[in-house]
């Protein structure tokens, strides 16, 4: 990957909660990925707010290690890359087609391949999904720290598919083809800008409790909390919405 942007590697593993000494092994590397799913959420406020989000990542690591905040893949991927790239972990981004609503070959997602003796897929900006390395090279069913994944190849690529009783249901498509941040800007200012897209209309945010796999998420009407595998959801109306965001994510949606 080798990013350009400096990255503060002491003050970033302070933030997302990392004691001890990083090695460049799975162990590390597992650890990592669900601290940082845990301290940095997966949310869209700013988009919603009408701020544009630039595919850059001193911008990203700036808005996560100083102000606090979270966001969506090209960030989140984009500055976690940069961590483990500085760390001295080979990385290399990837582009990847979402099919949670059907077929699609729209390269709109950034993921992750890193190289721990051999491959690992690694995701903290895909919301509720797996939430360790997954062995790029493996084939058959995976545990995924919050469920069983499955990585299936084909002509087209390789399908991260995660197991609902039994049946691996799709969840996005990619190549091994090394990309660079800057290659999503034009997918990410339509995919800001898009009236017709949820990233614009209604505000979330997700995160692990504790390194998972419970989380909790706020869409714009529900706080939806799992804790050893029960889930517990209720209502969230336009008058407390600001305090659960404040109580959950530890910020304001005013916040820049």
């Amino acid at each position: 990957m080798s990013s350009a942007a400096p990255v503060d590697v002491e003050r970033y593993l302070e933030w997302i909660g990392f004691g001890g000494t990083p090695r460049c092994d799975l162990a590390t590397l597992a650890e990592l990925q669900r601290l940082h799913m845990t301290a940095v959420p997966f949310e869209n406020l700013a988009i919603t707010q009408g701020i544009h989000v630039p595919t850059d990542v001193e911008h990203a690591l700036d808005k996560i290690v100083e102000r606090g905040r979270g966001g969506w893949c090209f960030e989140l991927n984009g500055a976690f890359g940069a961590l483990l790239d500085a760390l001295g972990f080979p990385v290399m981004m990837l582009g990847a087609a979402v099919l949670l609503d059907g077929p699609s070959t729209v390269l709109e997602h950034l993921t992750l391949e890193v190289a721990v003796e051999q491959p690992y897929l690694v995701d903290v900006g895909f919301g509720d999904s797996f939430i360790m390395p997954l062995a790029l090279n493996r084939a058959g069913p995976q545990d995924g720290g919050n469920g069983t994944y499955e990585l299936i190849g084909s002509p087209q690529g390789t399908t991260l598919t995660k197991h609902v009783d039994g049946v691996p249901a799709p969840e996005y498509r990619f190549k091994r083809v090394a990309h660079r941040l800057d290659e999503f800007t034009e997918i990410s200012d339509s995919m800001q800008t898009d009236p017709d897209r949820h990233w614009r209309r209604k505000p979330f945010a997700t995160r692990l409790l504790d390194g998972g796999p419970d989380r909790v998420t706020l869409t714009h009407d529900t706080l939806k909390v799992i804790r050893d595998g029960v889930t517990e959801s209720r209502p969230i109306g336009p008058d407390e919405w600001d305090d659960e965001l404040q109580r959950w994510f530890g910020f304001d949606y005013s916040a820049r």
